[in-house]
């Protein structure tokens, strides 16, 4: 009698396998164009292996983007001047849970994923902000290497979670490395700098993405990067990537960025070529079509396949960790539901978040919040009524976005009267010399001025339909369209609150001393206008920091295309901004006293505990960053003025204090020399603690006075 058995289960199948084994497992049932078909973005599945196809990109900078309904919070930037660590991994694992959702919805519905349905995240972006004219500045976080890391690591283990088998959704660091314009000459600049510069400014974030917050995939620059082309630098990709910081993970090119390799930079004769030096210098992944090109590449003995095995193991990996070949019950992540997207909790999270980006660059006299006894408002401006000031770029869209002016109505209690005109257009000027706009100003107490930029005007090429830059800016003053027609009710004695959108600096020329208050909300998300509006009326107190330096004009900056760090950014600026690095004011005043160190002298090496008592020395409620910058005073070779070396979000009640402890690590006295080793020497340093970046210009705004003192290293 003949006994029927059964085919043995094949080992990638097998979940009790470590990933590795299950993954080479897989590699070895594939041929040659089965693997091929695998390497580009638009994955191609293997039907006799039971593999859908699956497409790499989506998007998730602040919220599931390009994918119909879905929670909108605050831009990157936006979200960087919260300072709030914890908040932002909270927002990072909705994002997580609507992505996984969405995905299985499409799974159940198509048996496929298509673009913007998968769950590999190409976000964040941790460029470094370092020029005001860069369009795709909004979609980092910030001009400091620190806080950068330190915000956008939240933001990668909120969207991986914190099972230890599986991801929730696979994380992107994106764009490796120095990249930040100018977008009309990205595919085909070379970046040059230093190696100090490389270490120091431009690579921080991403070891601490690497090496402490276990980022899933890294993807490579369009752009050159000391001659080497971003996607196949054995500088970036091979001995600092792979072998310095131990990166696991998969290399994914950004899109056309291996086409570029032939086509602008002709480093390479053709799309095979292309393919070989790609993936002998370590990108695994590519986002276009040139990959398709690998077997005519092994013909010509260009690569192997064993390069190709390589490759292929770090990709296949993350879909392993993603739990794509395994038993949804046995994958925690599997279980989300569609109800979370868009959520009413999701909502609130978004509101609060948008709360939290709120900067209050100027409070004349206190006129904010509005007070009770207002009569009658005047709420004018060409972003009133916009849905572009609340997405940026890279956005999701929702049924329930609140723009400024339906956030201010909705806010306005009966009997407080209240007008509304735009009264001015984002860029052109008027047709007509005239408007009722100046009387309407005039008959109210208050004029609430919604001005700045949009999608419009800053964005990535292709994007901005209103800049001649591809998206970036030759100029950072308001359009002359906005700056005329607010004179215009300046010269009428208007009281003007001026709620700026945009994700970069603004240069506020003579209209800074025309108006009373400004407020600077960024893209605020679905939820800004409610808000805005609550932070106007004062049921919320403005707590968001810069996250980036507003120059006074252009003049304070090198060329846009000059990438040496020489007076750009609070760390190497000299000159007095018009907005420090770290500046935001509050509703209420804030008090430092008490500075301590363990002792004032200590042995190279060693650490430092510090404390210090912040105050709330005001009448209600409300939160402060505390800031910590440390200063070189006798280096050996150019170091940064002054650097961030920590912070933490606090929220007192009035007249409350608490003492925040701190310690000074070696690593925070330490810089990297001129060939990119980080050295600490012995010498003496300044330690100050404050709510803004160090100089005389906070102070000047309102910035409470820091706390400050002198330490040796011996």
């Amino acid at each position: 009698m003949a006994v029927s058995t059964s085919p043995q289960k094949p080992k990638y199948l097998d979940t009790s396998l470590s990933i590795q084994e299950r993954t080479l497992d897989l590699i070895a049932h594939l041929s040659l164009d089965e693997k091929v078909g695998l390497m580009n973005h638009e994955s191609k599945g293997v039907p006799r292996l039971n593999i859908p196809s699956y497409n790499y990109w989506n998007e998730a900078l602040h919220g599931i983007a390009r994918s119909g309904k879905a929670t909108v919070f605050p831009q990157a930037i936006g979200m960087a001047a919260t300072w709030d660590k914890a908040l932002i991994r909270q927002v990072a694992s909705a994002i997580g849970d609507e992505g996984r959702a969405k995905y299985h919805a499409a799974l159940r519905r198509n048996g496929f994923t298509a673009q913007y349905q998968g769950l590999n995240m190409w976000s964040p972006n941790v460029n470094i902000f370092r020029d005001p004219r860069w369009g795709r500045g909004q979609e980092t976080w910030g001009e400091d290497p620190f806080l950068t890391g330190e915000m956008a690591a939240e933001f990668v283990r909120g969207l991986q979670g914190d099972d230890p088998k599986y991801l929730k959704t696979a994380a992107c660091a994106k764009h490796y490395a120095v990249h930040s314009g100018p977008e009309k000459d990205r595919h085909t600049f070379n970046a040059v700098v230093t190696k100090r510069e490389l270490f120091d400014t431009y690579l921080p974030a991403f070891k601490k993405l690497v090496t402490e917050a276990n980022v899933e995939a890294v993807m490579g620059a369009y752009n050159r990067t000391l001659d080497e082309l971003c996607c196949a630098s054995k500088l970036l990709l091979e001995d600092i990537l792979r072998d310095q910081w131990a990166f696991k993970g998969h290399v994914v090119s950004d899109c056309q960025a291996l086409s570029d390799f032939h086509l602008t930079h002709k480093v390479t004769k053709d799309a095979a070529e292309s393919a070989a030096l790609a993936l002998k210098h370590g990108c695994d992944l590519g986002c276009d079509h040139v990959f398709n090109e690998i077997p005519e590449a092994i013909a010509r003995g260009l690569i192997t396949e064993a390069d190709v095995d390589r490759a292929l193991e770090h990709s296949l990996a993350t879909r392993f960790k993603l739990g794509m070949f395994d038993p949804p019950e046995e994958v925690p992540y599997a279980s989300i539901g569609t109800e979370v997207v868009g959520c009413e909790e999701h909502r609130k999270l978004a509101y609060q978040t948008a709360t939290e980006t709120v900067v209050l660059l100027k409070n004349k006299n206190n006129i904010m919040p509005i007070k009770p006894s207002t009569k009658k408002i005047f709420v004018t401006g060409p972003t009133a009524t916009s849905m572009e000031v609340l997405l940026g770029n890279y956005y999701g869209f929702n049924n329930q976005m609140i723009t400024l002016l339906e956030g201010i109505t909705g806010r306005v209690p009966e009997g407080m009267g209240m007008e509304y005109t735009s009264g001015a257009m984002l860029k052109h000027p008027r047709e007509i010399q005239e408007t009722w706009a100046p009387g309407m100003a005039q008959a109210s107490d208050l004029a609430i001025v919604c001005a700045g930029f949009s999608s419009f005007l800053e964005g990535e090429e292709g994007e901005s339909l209103l800049s001649p830059q591809n998206g970036d800016r030759s100029s950072i003053s308001l359009p002359a369209s906005q700056a005329n027609y607010i004179k215009e009710l300046a010269i009428h004695g208007v009281k003007i609150v001026l709620v700026l959108t945009g994700g970069s600096p603004i240069a506020l020329g003579e209209i800074e001393d025309m108006v009373d208050a400004v407020i600077f909300i960024w893209y605020p998300g679905m939820e800004g206008g409610r808000a805005v509006a609550d932070v106007l009326f004062g049921d919320v107190s403005p707590s968001g920091k810069l996250p980036l330096t507003f120059p006074k004009s252009l003049d304070q900056l090198p060329a846009f295309d000059d990438y040496s760090m020489t007076k750009r950014t609070y760390r190497y600026m000299s000159e007095e901004p018009l907005y420090p690095f770290g500046f935001g004011l509050s509703y209420s005043r804030f008090e430092y006293v008490d500075l301590k160190l363990d002792r004032l002298s200590i042995k190279a090496g060693e650490s430092l505990p510090v404390s210090v008592t912040v105050g709330n020395r005001g009448d209600r409620a409300a939160s402060e960053v505390v800031q910590f910058y440390v200063s070189d005073l006798e280096a050996s070779t150019l170091v940064p003025l002054h650097h961030l070396i920590g912070f933490e979000r606090v929220t007192l009640e009035a007249g409350e204090s608490r003492t925040i402890h701190f310690t000074l690590t070696p690593e925070m006295m330490s810089f990297y020399n001129n060939d990119g080793k980080s050295t600490l020497e012995p010498g003496k340093f300044k330690l100050e603690i404050g709510g803004c970046s160090p100089g005389k210009r906070g102070q000047e705004l309102g910035a409470p006075k820091p706390v400050t003192t002198e330490f040796e290293v011996k």
